[in-house]
């Protein structure tokens, strides 16, 4: 008799396992890793974008918390999911955009990751969560801009073509304490042929330095628009942003963020037929007129252009710049325009033409910037430490 009830609880319990495969979750075999990121992206007053990536397709979110003395576990944090139309993104890519943010104030915060196993229907089978550590090490930290601060300090780099420890030797030259944020004004690959590309080449080494804490503002160069990654692009940066050409406001200076898009013509055998770049910067030329006719841009204590190809030069992309961005500049009369592209060094004075200098950075020197509401101090280094430049524009 007890072998008999014996037989029969083995069978219930095969029963059970077989319906639990289905309704219930089943122990993962393998943990989940958060593998690029956090990185802070599109930051402003009251907003910032998070975005990292995991090694499984799993859904995302962000838990937040004041940058006060309480402890990241004292309370639940709010979560703040990835999510698109209502619906939380299975992905291996997270973006997260907070709003609702105070101005000039330090959030603490971490990023999750939990496995989706399966879905089918409004059946979902999770596994593990892999999340960043506020337990044995301090919570990530990310401080919001005010456009009513005094001060602004910041520091550009460009044309590191995947060169990491050019990177890392420029990063170095900067006071990071002292450093609000970083432009990467284009060509930080050569090819962006696959989702490597991005991390090997800079995003990975960014994100060790300062990317997690410190906003970085990205504009894109002629060398990302190549490969068959290339239309990836904005699920990396600027993922929440209707476009990759934007403005924002960091203290008493408006940056204007451009995309020049390719150097040659839409025809060139490079592109095969696939670009449509000189339509592209029409259309943005009709944006631009309209920011530099806007509140935000004419209200600024200072106003920078910040573009990869520089107006200078005779290839196809410096001629379109020349062309379709250049009078509405002329025009509007910004501060300084910031390029890259030329891998060498260029000041151009302001003259009767065109009222504002122009700064070609080259592949190998940091860009660093300090402004007050009556002055802007610009400085340009290279990796040896050498000063190449230093100049300011006073109100």
């Amino acid at each position: 008799m007890k072998k008999i009830q014996f037989l029969v609880m083995l069978l219930w319990l095969s029963v059970c396992f077989a319906e639990g495969a289905v309704h219930e979750s089943p122990v993962p075999e393998s943990n989940i890793r958060l593998v690029h990121g956090p990185y802070l992206q599109n930051l402003g007053p009251n907003e910032v974008t998070i975005v990292w990536l995991s090694d499984k397709p799993s859904v995302g979110w962000v838990e937040l918390a004041p940058d006060d003395d309480t402890n990241f576990y004292a309370v639940e944090r709010p979560k703040y999911y990835d999510a698109r139309n209502g619906v939380k993104n299975t992905s291996t890519i997270h973006t997260v955009k907070i709003k609702g943010l105070k101005p000039g104030t330090n959030y603490r915060y971490r990023v999750f990751a939990q496995e989706v196993l399966s879905h089918v229907g409004h059946r979902i089978v999770y596994g593990y969560c892999a999340s960043t550590d506020v337990y044995s090490r301090k919570p990530l930290v990310f401080k919001t801009s005010d456009p009513a601060n005094k001060t602004v300090s910041f520091a550009m780099v460009n044309d590191i073509h995947g060169k990491n420890d050019v990177l890392t030797n420029l990063v170095s030259k900067c006071d990071l304490k002292k450093t609000d944020f970083f432009l990467f004004n284009g060509d930080m690959v050569s090819v962006f042929n696959e989702e490597n590309h991005i991390f090997d080449g800079f995003m990975d080494t960014a994100t060790r330095l300062f990317a997690s804490e410190i906003p970085m503002y990205y504009t894109r160069g002629n060398h990302e628009t190549r490969g068959a990654f290339a239309t990836e692009f904005q699920r990396y940066f600027s993922p929440k942003e209707t476009n990759i050409y934007y403005t924002f406001r960091q203290g008493p200076i408006c940056f204007v963020i451009l995309d020049t898009g390719e150097d040659k013509p839409d025809s060139d055998i490079e592109y095969a037929g696939i670009t449509v770049y000189d339509e592209y910067r029409t259309e943005q030329a009709e944006w631009l007129r309209q920011v530099l006719d806007s509140k935000e841009y004419k209200e600024a204590p200072f106003k920078i252009i910040v573009a990869h190809i520089p107006p200078i030069g005779g290839w196809h992309g410096n001629l379109e710049v020349e062309r379709k961005f250049m009078p509405l500049l002329r025009e509007a009369k910004p501060d300084v325009m910031l390029c890259g592209h030329l891998h060498q060094f260029i000041h151009q004075d302001a003259t009767a033409q065109t009222p504002f200098p122009i700064i070609v950075n080259s592949n190998t020197a940091v860009l660093k910037a300090t402004a007050d509401p009556n002055e802007l101090k610009i400085q340009v280094v290279d990796v040896d430490g050498k000063m190449l430049d230093q100049f300011s524009i006073k109100k």
